[in-house]
């Protein structure tokens, strides 16, 4: 029931705008796929080579802002990238995504039905679900600060000299918005003193380090003991860190829904369209979120899953903080040239 309700939070319109795993028929043997680093599986991906004959070559980025740049450069060579759900409406709307009618692959079946008709693709004819989670606060239990982080307020005025925050210009401003008041629903908003306010706060902000990149890694490590993450990235680290602490901030947190797709030029089309007909079969799909520590959304993945994962509140938000969660916010271009201006005037100061 709670992974009904939030599917169905992530389905909402939130923005001023707008089985069997038999493979697809190919046309040459290589696949370039474009990704997250460290989000897919590489024994699963040498799995889908031997089990199709396909060779994966892969390319990794670190926001949804050097996916986009890197795809609107003019960048042909990608069969394979994973947006988010506001970037997937983005390059929908650009026509930088190929429409691949995902809904009527082989195990286009297995979708969830709450998540067909998703406001970044109604129908599901450009992208297939791939992991999904939230974005807030981890602290290490051995980090005296842990107790008085509770929102994002405390979280950017705090004095901890150990904090870290990805590299991620809609997470940090988005979070940076909420800290000043402004509501999850709101997050569009074209108030330009709501902007100011959040990146006055910012600019007084000085974490220790800006990267999304080996954040996990600088948690376990001690570099870092809070971190503005992921939450998978909590539940990778539990196997060291048992009671890693995963803060839902009380000003709310985003919710978000990361897409396999294919952009516009393509050069491997129909690989492109094996390789997400064979992440939907929901024994491929519950490998990479054992893999990932983020739940999916393709029925039936559950019997494959690993129980660590379903029983870990950072992954499965508990029932009290849900009304907390909303979508992350794919906003107006005008709305987007502010949360652009906000992050880096303060990344500049740094």
């Amino acid at each position: 029931m709670l992974r009904s309700a939030l599917s169905a939070i992530l389905a909402l319109t939130m923005t001023a705008c707008g089985g069997s795993s038999d493979p697809v028929a190919t046309t040459s043997n290589e696949l370039h796929v474009f990704n997250w680093t460290d989000y897919i599986d590489p024994n699963e991906v040498k799995r889908f080579e031997n089990e199709t004959g396909i060779k994966v070559i892969l390319d990794v980025y670190d926001s949804n802002e050097t996916l986009l740049a890197k795809i609107q450069s003019g960048a042909t060579g990608y069969d394979i990238i994973f947006p988010a759900d506001y970037m997937a409406e983005q390059m929908r709307e650009l026509n930088l995504l190929e429409p691949i009618d995902v809904a009527k692959l082989p195990n286009g079946k297995n979708i969830m039905p709450s998540m067909m008709d998703v406001y970044w693709d109604p129908g599901r004819v450009y992208t297939a679900p791939y992991m999904y989670g939230t974005t807030a606060i981890a602290c290490n239990p051995i980090d005296t600060y842990c107790p008085t982080i509770k929102s994002w307020h405390d979280f950017f005025t705090t004095k901890d000299p150990k904090v870290s925050v990805l590299k991620d210009e809609m997470e940090v401003v988005s979070a940076a918005l909420r800290a000043v008041g402004v509501a999850g629903n709101d997050l569009c908003t074209t108030d330009k003193t709501k902007f100011q306010a959040a990146e006055d706060l910012l600019l007084g902000f000085k974490p220790a380090i800006i990267e999304s990149d080996g954040a996990t890694e600088r948690m376990l490590n001690g570099t870092n003991t809070l971190e503005h993450t992921w939450n998978g990235e909590v539940h990778r680290m539990r196997p060291q860190i048992p009671d890693m602490i995963y803060i839902y901030p009380t000003d709310g947190a985003n919710l978000w829904a990361d897409n396999i797709a294919v952009p516009v030029g393509a050069p491997h089309l129909e690989n492109a369209k094996t390789f997400i007909n064979w992440l939907m079969d929901p024994k491929n799909i519950a490998a990479e979120s054992n893999f990932t520590g983020y739940d999916n959304n393709i029925v039936g993945s559950d019997a494959f899953m690993d129980k660590s994962i379903r029983q870990d509140p950072a992954v499965i938000p508990p029932a009290d903080v849900v009304s907390r969660l909303s979508p992350a916010p794919n906003c107006p271009q005008e709305v987007r040239d502010m949360y652009t201006q906000v992050f880096t005037t303060w990344t500049s100061s740094q």
